[in-house]
């Protein structure tokens, strides 16, 4: 952990979805279980998942195109453009609007929310 997080400690956040419940998963998962902080959200959540974020907001520029990629080097471009076109602090955004996201679950308690 001490590559991705410089204090050694990070946050491990995962669903419920098969891949991460298989026993090959659970089984690191409890090895490495000192080495970060897991943080479960419910299942089918992208509310609470960051990754699922980045990846709609690359993904509407690239589908808005005139015309779609049509090979992976082609999609490539176009998702790596739709990243530059990002401002630096898109990233930064997504992470300090956590807690609201966190507390906006917790009300609607596991609905969807307006993020």
């Amino acid at each position: 952990m001490s590559i991705v997080h410089p204090n050694g400690f990070g946050q491990f956040q995962q669903d419920s979805a098969t891949p991460h419940t298989s026993r090959v998963a659970t089984k690191c998962l409890q090895e490495h279980s000192s080495d970060f902080r897991h943080f479960h959200c419910p299942p089918i959540s992208p509310d609470m998942n960051i990754i699922e974020l980045i990846c709609v907001a690359l993904q509407c520029p690239v589908q808005k195109r005139s015309s779609s990629p049509r090979t992976p080097m082609n999609l490539r471009t176009a998702l790596q453009d739709s990243w530059c076109a990002k401002s630096t602090g898109y990233l930064q955004t997504l992470v300090e609007n956590m807690p609201l996201r966190v507390a906006a679950l917790l009300r609607g308690r596991g609905d969807p929310t307006r993020y």
